[in-house]
Formats: structure tokens, C-alpha cells, sequence
């Protein structure tokens, strides 16, 4: 005796592949959406460094900014206002970034991402950071801001605690930097940094290249731009689909040529 055309069990087993099937092609096309900003990613980090060089003393608070752009700035370091940046890891390494303002001839400051340093360990001291007195020439590349990691806690919490230390621990040492005094953040704003300080910072971050004999690392993270694997994300996904789709056009068949 032959089953009903429609029964539940085979109208579930229909569902089930149309749905899955479905997803799978959602799912191929969510990747495929991932590798063209990945393209895009890729295409902005090379406008960005193949413009020409910009010169921050000469830049204006209303200039457009271009992350990834490559720029000096001349100044003297403010020392006393250095900040750490915590859990920004090197390699798999546990490290700190440190942040210090640079003034310029014209009153204004831009804050530079100097480079990094591991996390001292058991009785590991904290490093001194040669920060000369003298007039710098700092080169580097701009972001728009500091780049941020995800906190549970609330950024004006975050703030005060910074800043509160940072008033009471202004450094002492012309050429060097304690960072076992500095306080330390998880995430700062140039908002923040500026209010507390008094200083009027250019709307930039500058992430430090050139080199200079203070120790630190100046290896900055980038987003990925792989896109090749998302394509092969996608085409994975796509081909589950086709699976799918075979497997309910039998499935269909079988049911119709065997009533």
C-alpha cells in the first residue's frame, strides 16, 4: 500500500532540506559580504599609505583625516602626561602601548602611540622610557583614535580613575619616563586626555614608526584583509547548499516514481 503524497513525515524531511539549504546560501553570501570589506579594507590602508607624507605642525583641527596616512610632527614630549595602555598584545605576548603627548611650536599637541613594551612580570621592574627633553622629529602613521578594546566597565568610570592618577603622578625625571608611576587604561579618548590636562590635541592619533633609542617595539595592529579565505568560507557554504538541493530533488523523485 503506497503512502500518502503528503505526509508529515515527508512535507518535515522537505522543510528541513528547503531550510537548511537556505541558510547555507545565507550564510555564503554573509561571507561573501565579509570579503569584499575586507577588499575594501585592504584598498583604504593602501590610499591611505600611499599618500604623500602630512606635516601635523602645519595641520588644522577641521583637516580631513585618513587613517593609515603617513605623517611627522615637531615637538617636545610632555612626559608628565604619559599614559599606559593595557592587554594590547604582541605576538601572543601581554604587553602595554605607552601614549604620550607631543607639543608643538604652535601651542597644539598630538597624542603618539610611541610603541610597546611586555607586561613586567613576578619581580620583573617596570621600564624607564627615554623620553628626551629635546626638540623630537616623531614619524608615524594617523588613526582617527586610539584604538579600542572592548571593557565591561564604563568609560567615564575608566576616565576618572586615570585621570586623578595621572594629576598626582606627574613625572619628575627630564629624560625619562617611569612606567611603574604612569597610570594605566584600558581604552582612552582624546576628549578625555585634553580636559584633564589642559592641552589642545589635534583630532589624530599618531602610531610612531620611526626609530628611537627608548626600547620599545613599534608594531601596530591591522585589520585582516584576507579576503581569500572568506571566499572559501562562502564557497563551502554554497556547496552544502547544492547538497541540499540534490539531496530534495531525489528525495521529490523518489516519492513521486514509487506511489
Amino acid at each position: 500500500m503506497s503512502q500518502p503524497l503528503f505526509s508529515i513525515r515527508r512535507v518535515l524531511a522537505v522543510t528541513l532540506l528547503i531550510l537548511v539549504g537556505a541558510t547555507c546560501v545565507l550564510l555564503g553570501r554573509w561571507q561573501l559580504d565579509r570579503a569584499a570589506e575586507r577588499r575594501a579594507t585592504a584598498a583604504s590602508i593602501q590610499a591611505g599609505r600611499s599618500a604623500a607624507a602630512l606635516s601635523l605642525n602645519t595641520m588644522t583641527a577641521a583637516a580631513a583625516v585618513t587613517n593609515w596616512t603617513p605623517a611627522t610632527a615637531i615637538g617636545h614630549w610632555r612626559g608628565e602626561y604619559s599614559v599606559l595602555l593595557e592587554n594590547r598584545n604582541l605576538e601572543g605576548r601581554p604587553g602595554l602601548w605607552l601614549a604620550t603627548p607631543l607639543l608643538m611650536a604652535d601651542g597644539q599637541a598630538v597624542l603618539v602611540l610611541r610603541g610597546w613594551f611586555a607586561r613586567p612580570l613576578g619581580e620583573q621592574q617596570a621600564p624607564l622610557i627615554h623620553t628626551s627633553a629635546e626638540l623630537q622629529e616623531i614619524s608615524g602613521e594617523l588613526a582617527e583614535h586610539v584604538p579600542r578594546l572592548f571593557e565591561l566597565w564604563s568609560a567615564h568610570k575608566s576616565s576618572a580613575l586615570l585621570f586623578s592618577d595621572l594629576n598626582a603622578n606627574k613625572q619628575k625625571m627630564p629624560d625619562a619616563v617611569d612606567t611603574a608611576q604612569l597610570p594605566r587604561v584600558q581604552n582612552l579618548t582624546l576628549t578625555e586626555i585634553s580636559a584633564q590636562t589642559g592641552l589642545t590635541f589635534l583630532p589624530v592619533v599618531l602610531l610612531q614608526t620611526s626609530d628611537a633609542n627608548d626600547g620599545l617595539i613599534r608594531s601596530w595592529p591591522e585589520p585582516s584583509v584576507d579576503a581569500d579565505k572568506n571566499v572559501g568560507y562562502a564557497m563551502q557554504w554554497f556547496g552544502f547548499a547544492t547538497i541540499c538541493l540534490i539531496a530534495l530533488l531525489v528525495f521529490v523523485w523518489r516519492v513521486r516514481f514509487r506511489r
